[in-house]
């Protein structure tokens, strides 16, 4: 008996044209709270937002799903003309309200938020689903108002509400998803479950890579930091970014045992908004320095910040401590200055730090560079989180060209802390084997080459 094959329905038909790639099959089967797709241009977010929220609604009935961009332009243009093609038969669009009805009882709803207070008119709404394209354009304060808006609104079942990313780096959204989602930074009741980055670029989009392969080199062709952004989805690239050098990729590696017969020393910045203390350690061959534990916390009065300190060095070998050079100054209610107060807690010969600006950042640049094994002098424990946060974030001062702003000022503690370790007499990286004689040397020679001025000399004396 001849087999008769049933025409396909309207929604299988619409299956049958889906070829996601391993990327976006990632993005549609992730159910976190919080899922985040991208990270670079090229590498299909919109399509992947599209065919998520309206698999999402044909298979769930009556799920109520809210799609956002920043401007209207951007909405039409990147979902609604799309959506009309692909829902044509499965959903009827109203022009009036920007809504797609199923007959199913779902629902995809589209808006757009481009002056702060367009995110108000959410307010009081329920949807099952909401999402963000190009969430980086979005403020702060527009996602924390949509997450109110993130709950079930009673028309389904057997569904956990969650919200859907897209995104690039830069924009004014930049720090708040690049903290959720790239630092996984936590605060309050944020936990770390909750959120999924999936990262994508335009190498992993099998249809630009097999037609329109001119497409990279556009990017290719940006400037330095859009072009590590835009093509690789470097977080950590921006206009007027002070350490361009710093990567993720490079500077940072999984924590070790450090071995016995390293030489550790540890530097600290402090101030009663926050106390940023570094342990670093070098092999006997100095050719490497790796930053492999931080001490960052809030509201410590020196003596408590001593006894912690001291009790993350216990069991250590720490050769010495140097410290923020205004510990010096003398407090007016006893007469003691930070150091005696640090003595008297039980942290003893500590020393002030070279406070020299523009030579200690040039030195973290000469730390960050590579070496002639193509191999980092400068490593970071990924443990150290706040170090590795915060060091690609600082910016040019716009007063002093050579100088680190001192804004936003919270940046600026764990950076502190590692110029102060780099400029420390204690360590001169490196070593050479000159015929029989042993010489050390500075990552800062080549500053001192054709110059009358020694750049090295703080370090030597």
């Amino acid at each position: 008996m001849e087999c008769i094959k049933r025409p396909l329905s309207k929604t299988e038909r619409l299956f049958s044209k889906l070829h996601p790639y391993p990327k976006q099959k990632d993005f549609f089967t992730a159910t976190a709270p919080r899922i985040a797709y991208g990270g670079a241009r090229g590498g299909g977010k919109s399509w992947a937002m599209r065919v998520k929220l309206m698999l999402l609604a044909l298979s769930y009935p009556g799920i109520q799903i809210l799609l956002l961009r920043r401007t209207f332009p951007e909405l039409r243009e990147n979902h609604i003309i799309p959506l009309q093609k692909a829902l044509r038969g499965l959903a009827l669009y109203k022009d009036s309200t920007k809504e797609f009805l199923f007959r199913n009882g779902s629902r995809i709803k589209l808006g757009y938020c481009q002056n702060e207070s367009d995110v108000l008119q959410y307010q009081g709404q329920a949807y099952e689903v909401i999402g963000m394209e190009e969430a980086t354009q979005f403020t702060e304060l527009q996602y924390i108002a949509l997450t109110e808006s993130n709950r079930l609104s009673g028309s389904v079942t057997g569904f956990s509400p969650r919200m859907y990313f897209t995104c690039n780096p830069g924009g004014i959204g930049h720090s708040w998803v690049k903290r959720l989602f790239i630092d996984r930074d936590y605060r309050q009741d944020e936990k770390a479950e909750d959120y999924v980055f999936i990262p994508s670029t335009v190498f992993d989009n099998e249809y630009i890579m097999g037609q329109n392969p001119e497409y990279v080199r556009t990017l290719k062709n940006l400037p330095e930091a859009r072009r590590r952004a835009m093509l690789y989805g470097d977080w950590d690239a921006f206009e007027g970014q002070y350490f361009p050098e710093f990567s993720r990729e490079v500077h940072t590696c999984t924590p070790f045992e450090i071995p016995t017969e390293w030489t550790r020393f540890a530097a600290f910045d402090y101030g009663l908004d926050m106390t940023a203390c570094l342990w670093l350690a070098f092999p006997p061959s100095r050719k490497r320095l790796y930053v492999y534990r931080e001490l960052y916390e809030p509201n410590l009065i020196l003596s408590v910040a001593a006894e912690k300190i001291l009790s993350m060095s216990e069991g250590e070998k720490i050769r010495y401590y140097v410290a923020s050079p205004d510990l010096a100054g003398r407090r007016q209610d006893s007469g003691k200055t930070g150091f005696d107060i640090l003595s008297s807690s039980g942290l003893r010969g500590v020393t002030p730090a070279c406070n020299d600006r523009i030579a200690g950042w040039r030195m973290v640049r000469e730390f960050l560079k590579l070496s002639e094994e193509n191999e980092p002098v400068l490593t970071i424990f990924s443990s150290c989180t706040n170090l590795i946060r915060t060091l690609p974030r600082l910016t040019f001062d716009t007063r002093i060209p050579e100088d680190v702003s001192g804004t936003p000022h919270e940046l600026t503690h764990a950076p502190d802390a590692l110029r102060y370790a780099l400029m420390s007499s204690g360590f001169i990286l490196g070593r050479e084997i000159i015929g029989e004689k042993e010489e050390y040397f500075s990552p800062l020679s080549e500053w001192n080459k054709g110059r009358d001025r020694n750049y090295t000399s703080f370090i030597l004396s």
